[in-house]
C-alpha cells in the first residue's frame, strides 16, 4: 500500500499528514461522537484523543474532546482544548462557546461573559448566542451588585434581620414543631424525615430557628476538627451527597441513623445538582444540633457561592424558602469545617493536598476559613483537589486545585504522623477507590449521579484499628422531580442538564 502525503495548511501551519492517518483520525473522531451521543463521556475522550494524535491540526477534534471534559467536569482541560482549537483557528466559533461554558462552571462569569460576546458579535441573528449573552450578563451584574451592597466588610448578618418571634406559624401548619428554643429532639428529626418524605417543606420559623443555632455552633469550632473513635463503635464517613435525599435516607436504612453509638461524618458536597439539596442540608444540620459530638460536616467546594448559584442550591432555596435564606446559608457555609482528623491518624477532607510543600496540621487548624473559597492556597486545595497516579504534581483537570501524585501523599503522611487520607469529590464507578498504595481513598456516596451516571454509592465504616470496611449500594427511587430542576439557566441552555 502506497501511502500518499499532503500538505495541510492552516493559519500559516504546514504539517506533513500521511492520507492515511488523516482518514483514520476522521474515522476516531466518528466513533468518538457515537460514544458521546450515548453518554460514554470517559471512551469517547479517549477515541478523540486517538484522532488528536494521528491529525493534531483540526480545531473540530479539540472542540469535541472539549465538550466531552464539560461533561466529566474536566473544565481546566476543557478550557486548555477550547484554547488549542482556537490556536489552531481564530474563526471557531464552538471553540469560545466550550471555554465560556468551563468557565462559567467555574464561576467565572466575566470571562465567559467576553467570550459569548464574541459569538454574539459573530452571529448576530443567531438567537441561541445571544440568549447566552443576555443570561451570562444578567449574573455578572447580579454579582455586582451584591458585591456593591456588601462592600462594607463588617456587615451585619442575616440574623439581624430575622424577627423570630413576630414570624406566625399558621393553624394550617400540620408539620415538625420545635418548641421556643428551637431544640432538635430525636421525635423532631423522625417527624421531619417523614415529612420531606413527603415533600413538604419544614416552616420557615423553624427553619430559620436551626439555621441560627447551627451558625451559632460552627463559629466555636476550628477549621480541623479532632475526633476519638470510642473502642466499642464503628465510625462512619460518606462522601458526597448532592442533593440527593432518598439516597441519603437509604444510607439510613441500610446503617443507622446518627446517634451517640453511631456517629458519622459527611465529607462536604451536601447540595447541589439533586433537586433535594433543601431536605438534604436540613436533615443533617438537623443530626448535627442533636448529637454535636457525634455527627460531623466538612465543607465542600458546592458549599460555596459561585456553585450554589449555578447548580441548583440557590435556585432551590428562593423557591422553597427566600433569596434571604440563601443568602444565610452562604453566611453558614462560611464557618463548616475544612477536614478532620481521625484517631491522629486520618486525614479526612472533601478535594485532597497541597501546591506547596511542608503543609502541616497546625496551619490548617488555625487556617480562617470565614470566607468563600479563593482560586489558590490551603483552602482552595482542601475543597478542590485530586489525586493522580503518577508522581508529582500537574495542573488540575479542573482548573481549579491540583492533581497530586503518591509521593505528595506520602510526604504530607510523614510530615503529619498519618496513616492515610480519605477524600470524596469525585464520582467512582464502584462508590469508592482506593490509590497510592492504600494511602488515599475516595469515597462518593451519590449513586446514580444526577440520575445518568451509573455508579454505585459508596461509605466507609472505621474501627479502632482503622482498617477500612467499604459498602456499596445502588441507587433508589426518588419523585419526579429532575436532578438540576433549580439550577441556573445559562447551566440548561449550554447541555449541562
Amino acid at each position: 500500500f502506497t501511502t500518499l502525503l499532503y500538505t495541510i495548511k492552516f493559519e500559516g501551519l504546514h504539517e506533513m499528514v500521511s492520507l492515511s492517518l488523516v482518514e483514520e483520525a476522521e474515522q476516531d473522531k466518528n466513533t468518538a461522537n457515537q460514544f458521546f451521543k450515548d453518554k460514554k463521556y470517559l471512551i469517547a475522550i479517549e477515541w478523540y484523543t486517538k484522532a488528536i494524535e494521528k491529525n493534531g491540526v483540526v480545531p473540530a477534534y479539540y472542540g469535541n474532546r472539549s465538550f466531552a471534559y464539560l461533561k466529566t467536569e474536566c473544565f481546566g482541560y476543557a478550557i486548555s482544548d477550547a484554547d488549542k482549537a482556537l490556536e489552531l483557528d481564530r474563526t471557531y466559533l464552538k471553540a469560545y462557546y466550550r471555554r465560556a461554558e468551563a468557565n462559567m462552571a467555574l464561576g467565572r462569569y466575566k470571562k465567559s461573559l467576553a467570550d459569548y460576546d464574541t459569538v454574539r458579535k459573530a452571529r448576530p441573528k443567531d438567537k441561541d448566542a445571544l440568549a447566552k449573552f443576555k443570561e451570562c450578563d444578567k449574573i455578572v451584574k447580579r454579582l455586582a451588585f451584591e458585591r456593591a451592597i456588601n462592600v462594607d466588610s463588617l456587615k451585619k448578618s442575616i440574623v439581624d434581620s430575622i424577627d423570630l418571634e413576630n414570624m406566625i406559624v399558621e393553624d394550617s401548619y400540620t408539620g415538625p414543631k420545635l418548641d421556643e428554643n428551637f431544640t432538635v429532639t430525636l421525635e423532631f428529626m423522625e417527624q421531619l424525615i417523614a415529612w420531606f418524605k413527603d415533600q413538604k417543606v419544614l416552616h420557615r420559623k423553624y427553619a430559620y430557628g436551626m439555621l441560627i443555632n447551627i451558625k451559632k455552633y460552627f463559629e466555636t469550632q476550628p477549621s480541623l476538627i479532632k475526633i476519638t473513635i470510642p473502642t466499642s463503635n464503628k465510625f462512619t464517613v460518606c462522601g458526597d451527597i448532592h442533593g440527593q435525599f432518598y439516597d441519603l435516607l437509604n444510607i439510613f436504612e441500610i446503617n443507622g441513623l446518627p446517634g451517640e453509638a453511631n456517629p458519622y461524618l459527611f465529607n462536604g458536597d451536601f447540595v447541589d445538582r439533586g433537586s433535594f439539596s433543601v431536605e438534604v442540608i436540613f436533615v443533617l444540620f438537623g443530626f448535627k444540633l442533636l448529637y454535636p459530638d457525634h455527627m460531623f460536616m466538612a465543607r465542600g467546594n458546592h458549599e460555596s457561592v459561585n456553585m450554589n448559584l449555578m447548580y441548583g442550591f440557590d435556585g432551590e432555596v428562593r423557591e422553597k424558602y427566600s433569596k434571604n435564606m440563601s443568602d444565610f446559608f452562604t453566611e453558614i457555609f462560611n464557618w463548616l469545617p475544612l477536614c478532620h482528623l481521625i484517631n491522629n491518624a486520618v486525614f479526612v477532607t472533601h478535594g485532597g493536598l497541597f501546591q506547596e510543600d511542608g503543609i502541616t496540621l497546625e496551619d490548617i487548624e488555625n487556617f480562617e476559613r470565614n470566607r468563600q473559597p479563593p482560586e489558590s492556597g490551603v483552602m482552595c486545595d482542601l475543597l478542590w483537589s485530586d489525586p493522580q497516579s503518577f508522581e508529582g504534581r500537574s495542573a488540575s483537570k479542573r482548573g481549579v486545585g491540583v492533581q497530586f501524585g503518591p509521593d505528595i501523599t506520602n510526604a504530607f503522611l510523614e510530615r503529619n504522623k498519618l496513616k492515610y487520607v480519605i477524600r470524596s469529590h469525585e464520582v467512582k464507578d464502584e462508590g469508592y477507590e482506593v490509590s497510592h498504595d492504600g494511602k488515599c481513598i475516595t469515597v462518593f456516596s451519590a449513586p446514580n449521579y444526577c440520575d445518568q451516571m451509573g455508579n454505585k454509592g459508596a461509605f466507609i465504616t472505621l474501627k479502632e484499628d482503622l482498617v477500612p470496611k467499604f459498602t456499596t449500594y445502588e441507587a433508589v427511587p426518588h419523585p419526579d422531580v429532575k436532578p438540576m430542576a433549580y439550577a441556573n439557566n445559562l447551566l440548561k441552555m449550554s447541555g449541562f442538564m
